[in-house]
């Protein structure tokens, strides 16, 4: 809903802005101690006018659609866009007008000047000369681009400068909370004059940098400044794409503290629309099912502003609402699946706002759906025949030999494709014993341990940054690579965490494409990286090549090379040409950046096309579906690997015990002993105990982690059941002896340390 103030889109005039609510007299910092209706004359005023406006925002939000044009940035970059937006030549209804442009007013106070009025009123308790700044900066949009342009009439149309003095606006707000009430409630109305007065037509520069001020204020912190809040997020939503653009870089130049300011304050507001504490202080839902849309695009500018900083500004975990945990996500799933990014807002539109618990659910339980139905429509047909029912078809049933693993689980896997997605029990052949957890983690353990020893010839173990690479290696069959793939995704679907140690960018490779295409011709893996992606995979080779790009002597006689690459395959030296008759083309100052890329093409993708193409089409048949567009690939290595975030603290508050209790002296010792540990015995000691050192999705909770008693010899080491997330402590009598004997044990384990 645009707030339009009449059929020709006109200014309201002042007898009609008298009518507007009075910002009544209570705390602003502990929201309204009245009933909401006071803002009711507010929201009557604004339904009515958008009643008569040809503009709407009440459904979901949308931008226009422009054809034949150059890309922007996307404002979610993680979720593949059903219709690709994008600008070159706007339409006029788009582009932001700068004829008849009002004259700013010239306003000269200074930052300096503005803390030494502060400081004056703080001693003397006389604040008119504070809160008449106050009350002409927030009057109208001119007043505040007068206050705080660094140049009045200068044009700063450029995405690198907003033309704001950032320093001066955050002076004024953090001196705004320390402000006398009546100053306050004045911000807030000049606020709503203005959000009243300025919706005529398409955006001005200047009006975007009024609005760009305006989601600073730190007032929106509580419910009394909600409906305000919510306007003013609703407009800034409905601006046009370019405007967007702007805004986005914009906010990328604020400084760290201010931008999580920023997030916070929208994801307060998001959270307590969506669960209030006092849903008495808020319109009913049904008269304000615009804000989370508004408030949720409005975010997601800024996470397309830290998508696009490097480093980014903030971890984009800070960017989750960890309160959509408890939302009907699976319904919100479903309505993205049936309207896209369509007219119907939806949560997993904007899925940087989903944290990895809720995507892992999604893509988990999505699964399982497809199973049951698969199932249902399996006994059907055999009930219609009149066949008996066997119960095992619900179940991935794997039958192994130890001393035939390999093989064995690839041609299991190969044989039941079908049933991939099915539960997951695991029986070693001539072994007694039902599968309630343990044998499928000993599974993993040991497949994962076999195939990606180097002996076994698969991957490449690299020293410098310790982590697995894809043997490039040519074969006639890379079923082995589909094996892994497929052993990725039965983790991820059966929630167990693998100690793989693959490179960031084999989880973009994995994504690209995240859905597997139709056509089976068609190239997957082959993703854009950089030399930032080879450096964490061979450093050596990205530091030799960053060396290259900036030599400022003569590449060509001095380094005397071609676009011709030399590999090593099972001993034999293989020449390659980067580009046709590269062997012949030589290296120079003008083409060594078109070198250093297609050297990194062929090294990270086409060098290991084949081996990495079965490993992708492995990994999509177990978690193939649409809930992989939602993810990045940050959250995909969490997915299969775990989280490399500890807290031991967590850890002690959800351990089980056997034998001992938590106020056993051994147990005292043992956890006064792990807290203290530095953090890389911590890892050892998680791995030592569980065959990995990272966290599950769900939490240290997650882990199921025992401590048992077992009746030996003090002299004895701790002893683990990685199977079971299980470590075994003999009695010790001292804390020192337990240290001792705790810390042998886990910095000498080897392998999985399974037993």
């Amino acid at each position: 809903m645009h707030l339009n103030m009449s059929e020709n889109n006109c200014p309201f005039e002042e007898r009609d802005r008298d009518r507007l609510p009075p910002i009544l007299n209570h705390s602003l910092d502990r929201g309204p101690k009245f009933p909401f209706p006071s803002y009711g004359s507010f929201i009557s005023t604004l339904n009515h006018k958008r009643e008569s406006g040809s503009h709407s925002l009440s459904s979901p939000l949308l931008l226009p659609a422009v054809k034949q044009v150059r890309e922007l940035p996307p404002i979610c970059p993680d979720v593949r866009q059903k219709h690709r937006i994008s600008i070159d030549v706007l339409p006029p209804e788009v582009k932001a007008r700068f004829f008849l442009e009002p004259i700013i007013p010239i306003r000269t106070k200074t930052a300096k000047e503005f803390q030494d009025d502060v400081e004056r009123a703080t001693i003397s308790g006389d604040w008119k000369q504070v809160h008449d700044f106050y009350l002409t900066t927030f009057d109208s949009f001119l007043e505040l681009n007068g206050a705080f342009k660094k140049e009045a009439n200068a044009p700063f149309n450029t995405i690198e400068d907003s033309g704001i003095n950032i320093k001066f606006v955050n002076i004024v707000y953090d001196a705004l909370l320390h402000t006398p009430a009546d100053t306050q409630k004045s911000v807030l109305k000049g606020i709503i004059n203005s959000l009243l007065r300025e919706w005529k037509g398409p955006r001005t520069k200047d009006d975007l940098r009024a609005y760009f001020v305006l989601v600073q204020n730190p007032q929106y912190t509580s419910p009394a400044t909600y409906v305000i809040y919510a306007h003013l997020l609703r407009q800034i939503a409905a601006l046009a794409e370019a405007d967007h653009h702007f805004l986005m870089h914009w906010f990328k130049k604020l400084p760290q503290k201010r931008f999580k300011q920023l997030v916070e304050r929208l994801q307060l507001f998001i959270t307590t629309r969506l669960f209030p504490a006092k849903p008495e202080e808020l319109p009913p839902m049904a008269k304000c099912s615009w804000w989370i849309p508004s408030a949720t695009k409005v975010l997601s500018l800024l996470n397309a502003a830290n998508s696009i900083s490097t480093p980014p500004i903030i971890p984009f975990t800070d960017l989750y609402n960890l309160t959509l945990d408890h939302i009907d996500f699976m319904e919100d799933y479903h309505t993205w699946q049936a309207h896209g990014n369509s007219n119907r807002f939806t949560f997993c539109q904007f899925p940087f706002i989903l944290s990895t618990v809720v995507k892992k659910a999604i893509i988990q339980r999505d699964s399982e759906q497809q199973m049951i139905s698969m199932a249902r429509q399996t006994l059907v047909d055999k009930v219609s025949r009149r066949q008996r029912v066997d119960m095992s078809l619900l179940f991935l049933n794997i039958k192994v030999r130890r001393l035939q693993l390999v093989s064995d689980s690839l041609d299991e896997l190969s044989r039941k494709r079908a049933d991939l997605k099915k539960k997951l029990k695991v029986t070693f052949v001539g072994e007694a014993g039902l599968d309630m957890g343990g044998l499928t983690k000993e599974w993993f353990l040991l497949l994962i341990r076999q195939i990606f020893h180097t002996d076994y010839g698969m991957f490449t173990y690299v020293k410098e940054s310790q982590c697995h690479w894809f043997s490039s290696w040519k074969c006639d069959n890379y079923s082995e690579f589909r094996l892994v793939g497929a052993l990725m995704g039965l983790a991820v679907y059966n929630s167990i965490t693998l100690d793989i140690r693959f490179p960031p960018c084999v989880y973009k490779k994995l994504l690209t494409p995240p859905i597997v295409p139709c056509d089976l011709d068609t190239t997957v893996g082959m993703a854009t990286l950089t030399l930032d992606d080879l450096q964490q995979i061979m450093p050596d080779l990205a530091h030799g090549l960053g060396e290259l790009l900036n030599y400022e002597g003569n590449v060509e006689e001095d380094f005397y090379t071609t676009f011709q690459v030399f590999q090593e395959e099972l001993g034999v030296i293989k020449s390659y040409n980067l580009k046709p008759g590269g062997d012949k083309i030589p290296v120079t100052n003008i083409n060594r950046k078109e070198y250093v890329q297609l050297y990194i093409d062929f090294l990270l993708n086409k060098s290991i096309y084949r081996q990495f193409a079965a490993f992708y089409h492995g990994f999509h048949s177990v978690c193939a579906s649409n809930a992989l567009m939602l993810l990045r690939p940050e959250e995909v290595e969490i997915l299969v690997c775990g989280s490399p975030n500890l807290d031991m603290g967590s850890l002690q508050r959800v351990v089980q015990y056997e034998g001992y209790s938590k106020t056993d002296p051994t147990i005292r010792a043992f956890w006064d002993v792990v807290l203290a540990f530095p953090l890389e015995l911590q890892k050892k000691l998680l791995h030592f105990t569980t065959g990995s050192d990272r966290v599950p999705v769900g939490g240290m909770a997650d882990l199921n982690f025992k401590i048992s008693k077992i009746d030996v010899s003090t002299d004895w080491l701790p002893v683990s059941h990685t199977c079971f997330n299980q470590i075994c402590l003999p009695p010790y009598k001292s804390k020192k002896e337990l240290r001792q004997k705790l810390t042998i044990a886990i910095s000498n384990a080897e392998g999985f340390g399974l037993e």
